[in-house]
């Protein structure tokens, strides 16, 4: 028991420690609640500026939207077919939004609650710093520190995806383990792996701390057997029976063996492969990133921040650039331990510095926040929005145009659209039309997906063709058009 936890029980002293920890935990509360309402509101305005497109937020919202009409988790893939989504994504977190959304349906609902719950995770790093440092005072600056961290407010504005809830949920997950709660833990590490077929080894990971840093093998084991059975599950029996055989995400990692045993056997027969695949400038510049506005606090717990290993390597072994981009998803699977590990690396210091350590990882995360944050007023020189603004006339024009599609009938559209028509059964992007009645066309909007053999990115002759080939067919009439943005609508031919 460390000596907060004694002060806590102690009849003399608890009256002392609650007034101090209500203080502190006011200050955490208001700051959650202040930069949860701050970053919805750049959200929605995300939103309806049109830069929040089909992917992501629309598949989300319509995976939800068929999960409260009786479909749970259907979508329709960029290919056109309608599938379920576990084929692609073990995540069925999702379903869980379909009570939700019969009460708001909206896509802001998804993203809201995205926003909300990432806020939450500052409670129980405030808790582990109570715990640890013995010190509400800098246990409340950990958790200002979390909320300033310039990569959680991108991930949370970036559209919605199951796995960033996972932050908070790991979060809880490592307090409730420290707490030896082992039923609160079962139930919080459920739900992060719903968010995600690869948050199996973040749960392996925590039971292996606890098997050596608690000193309590029989339930770490029992967790880590769990946390790996789960991602084996996923990606050997889930995945494939809901999407077949070929997986268009394992195509990411081609260059290193194109799957989980193609790596293990690249690693065996050609370990200089793995290592250049880790070690490029990129994956450098992104591991700098992460841990920066940190100044290194959580190497003083290497048990808890070695959890974050496996998902970095995930990141760094992929070719896709956007898993080495840390405005993205892709990591959530390390900022739990990386601030988790900081509030107990910082108990490691003399009692008389904690403090001051932690106001000093407070002070360098909010320079990063003021000059790598998404805030709209201070660009600064880091990375660019995930998405360019575009012109208030062509966010009018776009309003205009998808409000001229019916409710529930199938559409085919471009991609910044796409999250305003998410709401139905079929939605097809461009260029597959199938059986859509309505097409949605934005002519600054050249990004498709994956479609054949050709990967996702941008193609404007693709769209221009395909422009061309809609006009000239008399089976279907323009009904509007307005600065780039065109709507055309199936008619019966003579």
């Amino acid at each position: 028991m460390s000596a907060y936890d004694h002060a806590a029980r102690t009849p003399r002293s608890a009256a002392v420690t609650f007034a101090r920890e209500r203080r502190w935990a006011l200050v955490v509360w208001t700051a959650a609640v202040a930069w949860a309402t701050g970053v919805f509101a750049m959200a929605r305005l995300e939103y309806l500026n049109f830069r929040l497109a089909y992917y992501d937020l629309g598949n989300m919202v319509q995976a939800v939207w068929s999960t409260a009409h009786g479909r749970p988790l259907e979508g329709t893939l960029s290919t056109g077919e309608q599938a379920v989504r576990l084929g692609g994504h073990v995540d069925p977190i999702l379903a869980l939004f379909a009570p939700l959304w019969w009460a708001a349906p909206s896509p802001l609902l998804l993203a809201g609650v995205q926003v909300a719950t990432v806020a939450l995770g500052a409670l129980p790093i405030y808790w582990l710093g109570c715990r640890h440092l013995e010190l509400e005072k800098a246990a409340a600056l950990l958790a200002l520190a979390y909320l300033l961290y310039p990569w959680l407010a991108w991930t949370a504005i970036d559209a919605f995806h199951p796995v960033t809830l996972a932050i908070p949920l790991l979060l809880y997950a490592a307090w409730f383990l420290d707490s030896h709660r082992l039923g609160a833990f079962v139930a919080c590490a459920v739900l992060v792996a719903a968010t995600s077929e690869l948050m199996g080894f973040a749960i392996a990971g925590l039971g292996m701390w606890y098997w050596l840093a608690r000193a309590r093998p029989r339930a770490g084991i029992r967790i880590t057997v769990a946390g790996i059975g789960w991602t084996v599950i996923c990606l050997k029996v889930i995945i494939p029976a809901f999407g077949g055989t070929s997986n268009s995400f394992a195509s990411h990692y081609s260059s290193v063996g194109g799957s989980p045993e193609g790596i293990v056997w690249t690693l065996i027969t050609d370990p200089g492969a793995i290592l250049t695949a880790v070690t490029s400038g990129r994956d450098a510049w992104y591991v700098l990133w992460l841990t920066a506005p940190l100044v290194g606090a959580f190497m003083l717990a290497p048990g808890m921040a070695a959890i974050a290993v496996p998902q970095l390597a995930v990141n760094t072994l992929t070719d896709l650039q956007t898993a080495t981009d840390p405005r993205h998803h892709y990591v959530a699977g390390l900022i739990p331990f990386l601030f988790a590990a900081s509030a107990m690396g910082i108990a490691r210091l003399r009692f008389s510095l904690r403090t001051s350590a932690a106001a000093a990882v407070l002070s360098v995360t909010a320079v990063f926040a003021l000059i790598l944050g998404p805030w709209p007023a201070l660009p600064g020189p880091g990375p660019a929005r995930i998405h360019p603004y575009v012109t208030a006339r062509h966010v009018n024009a776009l309003r205009a145009a998808v409000a001229l599609v019916p409710e529930g009938v199938a559409v085919s559209t471009t991609n910044t659209a796409g999250s305003h028509l998410a709401e139905r059964r079929y939605l097809f992007t461009i260029p597959v039309v199938r059986q859509a009645e309505w097409i949605v066309l934005d002519g600054g909007d050249p990004w498709m997906g994956v479609h054949g053999s050709l990967p996702e990115g941008l193609y404007p002759e693709r769209l221009r063709a395909f422009r061309s080939r809609i006009q000239r067919n008399p089976e279907w009439h323009l009904v509007f058009e307005r600065d780039g943005v065109a709507v055309f609508r199936r008619v019966s031919l003579p």
